[in-house]
């Protein structure tokens, strides 16, 4: 069962896109059926940690916005900030996941349980992960990731009813 899942930004909950407008200030386009994926989980129970190696005020604002306490931006080692997430909820390897799209997240990506990229990553990283979505970043990749780890968890029929 995956208890923590762990995000990239750029390229998985965004298209990978970075505009600036004339004043400098950074402008992302994150996906609704993405944060709704993620509020999904949340509620199932599963803990959400969004690391990225860029430092963005825009994703730390999607993150309040979403409920995600534990966001880190400007992260040097992906892997040493998902140990210490790791360690602090005291779930195992196999009982995490994490979606990347290049090759700064491949050691993460090794080291979880359920690794996952995009249709529009690079084929290298396609050969290193358990699972590769057909939507692409920034446009409900991380809600299609979230639905086959809620499958997986055998609660994404109960989402579904809920619904209905």
């Amino acid at each position: 069962m995956i208890k923590l899942l762990v995000l990239d930004v750029d390229g998985v909950l965004t298209d990978g896109g970075i505009i600036y407008d004339d004043n400098g200030v950074e402008i992302k386009r994150f996906d609704v059926k993405d944060g709704l994926g993620i509020k999904l989980a949340q509620n199932a129970g599963l803990e959400i940690a969004v690391i990225s190696g860029r430092k963005s005020k825009v994703t730390e604002l999607r993150c309040r916005e979403l409920g995600i306490r534990r966001c880190f931006t400007g992260v040097k080692n992906k892997v040493e900030c998902f140990e210490s997430v790791r360690d602090e909820l005291g779930v195992g390897y196999e009982e995490t996941a994490f979606i990347g799209d290049d090759i700064n997240d491949l050691a993460l990506l090794k080291r979880v349980g359920f690794s996952a990229t995009l249709s529009d990553s690079f084929d290298y990283i396609k050969s290193q992960v358990n699972y590769v979505t057909v939507r692409q970043g920034g446009r409900g990749a991380v809600r299609e990731f979230i639905e086959k780890i809620l499958e997986k968890n055998g609660v994404w029929e109960n989402i579904l009813k809920s619904f209905s």
